[in-house]
């Protein structure tokens, strides 16, 4: 699954990467470390508005949320959508449809069981600065506040063989899209089966890994500082 991402790259460098406009740029920060349950504002960009980058929320509430409870509940399982079953779950089919979007990422963090013990991984694609993940989004309203809420998922595929050997349990990995398909994504026209098509696990060979410290999982400091990705070896752990 995908549930720690970054963002390193400055406002106007991300800017020019999708030739779109920060929302709001005063509030933007570059991104370390993010764990998806800090539930925490990402710029996406959505199929409804290409040229804007939008501040939503992670972990996708559905726009048929009945109470402010049950939508607060139901976005801890929402984080990701397997694109193989995303257009049969009420929570994703909707948006699998009409309601798709990119969200950029310089990196992401998984971890690998090793001798029941599990060691943190920092991956990225090689020489690539800024990718996006293929997402699908939605917006729900307070009835009683009147708060609208805008949130999305990161849609997840089969592990690629490295990622298989990182993420040796569940042997999955967030659908990275090549930059050439991300505007056909953003197609509202696709059929079911173009959707799912774009749903592939990326090429291993354009993608890089190294372990890093167990700071992403500190108590005592943020992780969210450049040391959180920076190579640490453990001498017990076999190499890939």
């Amino acid at each position: 699954m995908c549930y720690c991402n970054c963002l390193t790259i400055e406002a106007i460098s991300l800017e020019n990467r999708y030739n779109a406009k920060l929302e709001n740029p005063e509030t933007y920060k570059p991104v370390y470390y993010a764990s998806a349950f800090s539930f925490l504002t990402w710029p996406v960009i959505t199929n409804k508005e290409p040229g804007l980058l939008q501040g939503f929320n992670w972990g996708l509430i559905p726009f048929w949320a009945q109470t402010r409870e049950q939508a607060l509940k139901v976005r801890t399982g929402t984080i990701n959508a397997k694109a193989e079953t995303a257009f049969e779950k009420p929570s994703f089919r909707h948006c699998m449809k009409s309601k798709r979007c990119l969200i950029p990422s310089t990196g992401f963090f998984e971890w690998r069981s090793f001798k029941s013990k599990k060691y943190p991984y920092f991956i990225t694609l090689t020489g690539a600065g800024v990718f996006s993940m293929a997402g699908i989004w939605d917006s729900w309203t307070d009835k009683q506040t009147g708060e609208i809420l805008s949130t999305y998922s990161i849609l997840t595929v089969a592990a690629n063989p490295l990622l298989a050997k990182i993420h040796n349990v569940k042997k999955r990995m967030p659908v990275i899209l090549p930059a050439e398909q991300e505007k056909n994504w953003l197609d509202e026209s696709l059929s079911k089966d173009e959707i799912l098509s774009l749903c592939a696990p990326f090429d291993e060979n354009l993608m890089q890994a190294h372990t890093v410290s167990r700071l992403i999982t500190s108590r005592t400091r943020s992780p969210n500082v450049p040391e959180v990705q920076e190579e640490f070896e453990y001498e017990e752990l076999e190499a890939l």
